[in-house]
């Protein structure tokens, strides 16, 4: 168990299952892939990385969907069974570590995201001031 001082909490619409989580996140990023506009039914998906060691404890009952990349490495989805949000993701690509629907953090002081991958993918109207966009094919 990571021993951060700062813990937060990240919980699904109806509040059955949550996820704490202990000290800052390694990075903080937005996707505009087709994907995280569908999983999300948003413009973009805004999520935080952890490590494995972050997770405190997990509460509740999730069910995981897993689909393949573009790149062909899987991406898996982690979401309540009883209100479907989608409350973090895993990926092969992602090592001992997980991505956290920062939305599910409700912390209104949570750092912006830092890099938006798939900005080909991205509508037009978006933008997101200071943010560097990720080459992707």
């Amino acid at each position: 168990m990571y021993d951060g001082e700062t813990r937060r909490t990240a919980t699904c619409s109806c509040r059955s299952v949550k996820l704490v989580l202990a000290g800052e996140p390694r990075r903080v990023y937005a996707c505009s892939c087709t994907e995280c506009q569908r999983c999300t039914g948003a413009a973009f998906s805004y999520r935080a990385i952890y490590a494995d060691a972050a997770v405190v404890s997990q509460e509740g009952e999730t069910r995981s969907w897993r689909r393949a990349g573009s790149s062909g490495q899987w991406l898996e989805q982690t979401f309540c069974v009883t209100c479907g949000s989608v409350v973090f993701m895993r990926a092969e690509a992602l090592t001992a570590a997980l991505s956290v629907s920062v939305g599910c953090l409700e912390d209104q002081e949570f750092p912006a995201p830092v890099m938006l991958h798939w900005p080909n993918s991205k509508h037009k109207w978006l933008c997101l001031e200071g943010v560097s966009e990720a080459v992707t094919p």
